[in-house]
C-alpha cells in the first residue's frame, strides 16, 4: 500500500544516500597530521604521530601527492605508523622545525634534539588497494 506523500521519504534516503558517497568517493576526507621526535644524546627518546579528522574544510590547493600501497585495507593510522613507511620521506619536502639544546657540564655534553612537523592538513582518498595522500597548502 502506498503512503499519502507518494513515497517521497524513502526516495529522498536513497538520494541522500548517493550523494553522501559520491562525495567521500570524489573529494577524500581531511585530516590534519603532526609528527614529532626527540633525541637525547644520539638515542630516540619520544616518537608522537598525531591524525585527526578535519572538522571543517582546510582552505587552499593540493600541492603534492604521494600513493601508499593498501593491499590489506588498513586504517590511516595503522599506514603510517610502520616502520617502512614512505610517508615520512615526504612530509621530508614539506619542512620541519628542529630545535637543538647542547649543554656542556663537567665535561659531558649532553644534546637534545626536537623534530616537529606542525599541524598540517592533508586529503585523503582510499581506493581498493591503494590511498592517495595529498599535501594542502
Amino acid at each position: 500500500m502506498r503512503s499519502r506523500d507518494g513515497n517521497y521519504s524513502f526516495l529522498f534516503s536513497i538520494f541522500t544516500t548517493i550523494i553522501f558517497f559520491t562525495s567521500s568517493i570524489l573529494y577524500g576526507e581531511e585530516y590534519l597530521i603532526s609528527y614529532r621526535y626527540v633525541v637525547k644524546n644520539a638515542v630516540l627518546y619520544n616518537e608522537q604521530l598525531f591524525i585527526s579528522q578535519a572538522m571543517q574544510k582546510c582552505e587552499g590547493i593540493p600541492y603534492e601527492k604521494i600513493i601508499l600501497n593498501n593491499p590489506k585495507h588498513k586504517t590511516l593510522q595503522q599506514l603510517l605508523k610502520e616502520p617502512d613507511s614512505p610517508f615520512f620521506d615526504y612530509i621530508k619536502k614539506i619542512g620541519f622545525y628542529i630545535q637543538s639544546y647542547n649543554t656542556a657540564n663537567n665535561f659531558q655534553i649532553q644534546s637534545t634534539t626536537i623534530v616537529t612537523l606542525k599541524t598540517t592538513c592533508f586529503k585523503v582518498d582510499f581506493n581498493e588497494d591503494f590511498v592517495t595522500i595529498e599535501h594542502i597548502k
